[in-house]
């Protein structure tokens, strides 16, 4: 069981949905962003959500791409965001940690190297937006056989035929992305989701959390009543992008998971 499965186990036990806060590793800049991840499990994050900056994120849009621009630019590598993780585990050995990216920069590290240090710095799971499950031999399967869960997305478009290979070798939980297009370009609708978060459950035994989208406290209970928790990224980073201080943005992420818990 990995730190992801435990952590829906003891939210199910409490009758309570998950909340799932996102960040960019390394933005603004390494001290501060590591700062803000050590933070987030006391503003109510369930899971943490760490971006890993690339120099073409083509799922994500402007606030998200900025966030990595401004990442690279301070010096943030791959190997910075492991030592982020690492050193966020020196403190806090339970919360779950998902490593969100593109594919380049582990195929770059070599897939079996960057699966023994991402499995030694804590990481429990991975979202790699640019591998389709038809390349699952690629990472996929070598993660979950090294312990780590492989996170995949749903989305509006992804119909009855496309779902059960989309499901096939996923595990920890599925992320359902709410809106057709990239991070923070719309406004998540419970109305929409409900019935394809039930299409998905219908066909898996897994979590399904949902993102993009989703803003403030009232829009994450909504979103996390008809499924099993949410995920905020481009709001988070827009508070960091803005240059709140920390225990500002802490406070702006306490609100939307006090939101999340109360569906």
């Amino acid at each position: 069981m990995t730190r992801i499965d435990a952590k829906f186990a003891a939210l199910k036990a409490e009758g309570k949905k998950a909340f799932v806060a996102y960040i960019m590793a390394g933005d603004p800049d390494y001290d501060r962003s590591l700062e803000i991840m050590k933070g987030l499990p006391g503003a109510g994050a369930d899971i943490i959500e760490l971006g890993l900056p690339f120099t073409d994120p083509m799922a994500d849009g402007p606030t998200i791409q900025l966030a990595g621009q401004r990442a690279l630019e301070g010096g943030q590598t791959l190997q910075k965001t492991l030592d982020m993780a690492a050193a966020f585990r020196e403190g806090d050995d339970e919360t779950p940690i998902v490593l969100m990216g593109y594919y380049n920069p582990i195929y770059n590290r070599g897939v079996d190297r960057f699966l023994a240090d991402a499995k030694a710095a804590g990481i429990d799971g991975l979202i790699i937006v640019d591998l389709p499950p038809e390349e699952d031999a690629e990472l996929c399967l070598p993660a979950q056989a090294a312990g780590l869960n492989f996170i995949r997305l749903a989305t509006p478009t992804t119909d009855d035929a496309r779902l059960p290979k989309v499901l096939q070798n996923t595990s920890g939980f599925v992320y359902y992305v709410s809106i057709t297009g990239i991070t923070g370009s719309a406004a998540a609708q419970s109305a929409d989701v409900g019935p394809e978060v039930a299409r998905i459950k219908a066909q898996t035994d897994l979590p399904v959390i949902v993102g993009f989208g989703i803003r403030t406290p009232q829009t994450a209970q909504q979103i996390a009543s008809v499924a099993d928790g949410a995920v905020v990224g481009s709001a988070i980073v827009g508070e960091i992008a803005a240059g709140k201080p920390v225990s500002e943005v802490l406070a702006f992420v306490n609100g939307l998971a006090d939101g999340a818990h109360r569906a």
